[in-house]
């Protein structure tokens, strides 16, 4: 089993800090999902080196006596040179189809997807709302860019069958806005 876990609650909206860390609530459901992850056999982690990222994965490192490695291919999806308007962009972005908005990230998605491919069973990987639909979307052959809303603190749960990732169960969904 992989476990894909979203970051908990950034302490600044989306378009009004390029690198927030966690909210006092953020702080709150990255304690909550390290247990629930112990309770599923969770015993590795890996993260995107985002700050929100980070320190929704501490709590788990902490219970498990693990550091998570700083992974860049899990990281949050890079805005293209010529945006000026990054939730602009990322609103059309997240309304497409990898045929068409995210076609210029289907090398970024292939990188997360070999990552992932090397990574141990039992790993939890700290991403981000648009790197798990990604990852989802590449797993179930989905033409969309966006194929759920996963919630903070969400796990998205991955197996490995013949080979090949399967999800297993999407974590819990919230309504997320790109401010």
């Amino acid at each position: 089993m992989i476990f894909l876990v979203r970051h908990g609650e950034a302490a600044a909206a989306w378009g009004n800090h390029p690198d927030p860390g966690l909210s006092e609530l953020g702080r709150k459901q990255a304690e909550s999902v390290a247990e629930q992850l112990k309770a599923l056999g969770a015993t590795h982690a890996i993260t995107s080196p985002m700050q929100r990222c980070r320190e929704t994965a501490r709590p788990f490192e902490r219970a498990m006596g693990v550091t998570a490695p700083l992974v860049e291919e899990v990281s949050e999806i890079a805005t293209p040179n010529y945006v000026t308007d990054r939730v602009t962009w990322l609103r059309r972005y997240m309304a497409g189809t990898w045929a068409a908005e995210g076609s210029e990230h289907l090398p970024w998605r292939d990188r997360m997807m070999a990552r992932l491919a090397e990574v141990a069973d039992t790993t939890v990987v700290f991403s981000h709302f648009v790197a798990i639909n990604a990852i989802v979307s590449a797993v179930r052959n989905d033409a969309r860019t966006i194929v759920f809303r996963p919630g903070h603190c969400s796990i998205t749960q991955l197996v490995r069958e013949n080979g090949l990732l399967k999800v297993k169960e999407l974590g819990s969904e919230s309504a997320t806005r790109v401010l």
